[in-house]
């Protein structure tokens, strides 16, 4: 497939009119109990992905409403092809409501209940039935030229460093500017680590309203730690963050906040919501690397920038989530994991602005079909955000 310019890639049209860059049929577990099921499925067939996690049960209010809304965001993802859920009967997300509202996006959607099957055997064997039949009609599917206004792009950093700040970031800030000006969107999430640089971003509010809402969500960050009788830099910067050089908070803040470039915040967003804006956009999301990505995938994101100075595996099973090092010891060091080096600003070899191009052209690349490190060596992580207490 040739590309015709660096305005478009080769994508798979859903129902609803979104675009995938992956043509998945995940496999859905609504609770813990089906985990494992749900596993066995991805092992027996090919080209089905799914997660393990411990969601799903004695969940209630926004608390239940928080996993419901990932649920149903993962399973709406564009790079999902179709979905079988797979719940055990009696848990409080039940697999048909989950099924119900994917299926408002006109994927194929199939739900299986290990209890109505008499037990995981069964449910799993029907299962890998109805995936068979899904995954061969999704590899009858075409790409299509796309442009990149359809795109969503997640940014996150993980295992900063000193040269986060420096490198990585604000190479992400110039893919997220090029992003918003092609009419496309960039996610910047975690929210406990823009405590320090929320002025910077609220100044660049498209509205009073966006900017009131950027002190509201770190005022309600900040109090969630003074509830519990702590105080959030005792967990912020990280041990690995301190041995990186990061000296406090509010200097991990100002480089986690370079990733979101100079463009106008368009708005800003809960956990798991998909945007309802074009350009730059907040999601409200824990600094957690695994709860954030999920976060981000779950709100539509088709594709992930990850930047880190320690080094990390972390990835998604439905969205490519592409590993930048901000240091070329780390790029080094753990080059079976991270797809390229930003490390070169730091050794004076490149500038930002260059590796800000390098990273769109791998965005390209990705878009229409090259794995990820993290993609091939199958780093399938999951975590939702909790905000209650289990019942």
């Amino acid at each position: 497939m040739a590309q015709t310019d660096k305005r478009t890639f080769w994508g798979y049209r859903r129902p609803n009119g979104t675009v995938g860059i992956r043509n998945h049929v995940l496999i859905l577990p609504t609770i813990v109990c089906a985990t494992q099921a749900a596993r066995q499925i991805t092992e027996l067939v090919h080209g089905t992905v799914s997660f393990i996690h411990q969601h799903g049960c004695a969940q209630v209010g926004v608390d239940f409403e928080q996993t419901m809304r990932t649920y149903i965001g993962m399973g709406a993802n564009p790079n999902v092809y179709g979905v079988v859920v797979l719940g055990l009967g009696c848990e409080t997300h039940q697999a048909k409501m989950i099924a119900h509202e994917i299926a408002k996006t006109g994927k194929p959607v199939e739900v299986v209940a290990i209890q109505d099957y008499g037990g995981t055997l069964m449910a799993t064997a029907q299962g890998a039935k109805i995936a068979v039949k899904m995954v061969q009609e999704a590899s009858m599917q075409r790409r299509e030229l796309c442009d990149f206004s359809e795109l969503i792009v997640g940014t996150e950093c993980g295992g900063s460093d000193a040269c986060s700040g420096l490198s990585a970031n604000p190479a992400v800030g110039v893919v997220s500017d090029r992003i918003a000006d092609l009419g496309g969107t960039s996610i910047l999430a975690e929210t406990t680590e823009l405590i320090g640089a929320e002025h910077l971003l609220a100044e660049r509010a498209v509205d009073d309203k966006v900017a009131k809402r950027v002190y509201e969500v770190i005022h309600a960050m900040e109090n969630r730690a003074i509830q519990m009788g702590v105080d959030i830099r005792t967990g912020n910067p990280s041990p690995g963050n301190i041995r990186g050089g990061l000296s406090s908070l509010e200097e991990k803040s100002l480089g986690a906040a370079a990733k979101a470039g100079t463009r106008p915040l368009q708005e800003l967003i809960d956990y798991a919501q998909k945007p309802t804006r074009k350009g730059l956009v907040w999601m409200d999301t824990p600094g957690h690397d695994i709860e954030q990505l999920t976060g981000m995938v779950a709100g539509g994101s088709q594709l992930a920038l990850f930047t880190t100075g320690r080094g990390t595996p972390t990835g998604s099973p439905i969205a490519p989530t592409i590993k930048i090092a901000t240091n070329s010891t780390v790029f080094e060091s753990m080059n079976d994991n991270i797809d390229l080096n930003a490390g070169t600003i730091i050794d004076g070899t490149e500038t930002i602005e260059q590796v800000g191009e390098r990273i769109f052209d791998e965005i390209i690349e990705v878009c229409n079909g090259k794995l990820t490190k993290a993609e091939i060596l199958k780093q399938h992580d999951f975590g939702i955000w909790r905000i209650g207490p289990t019942f």
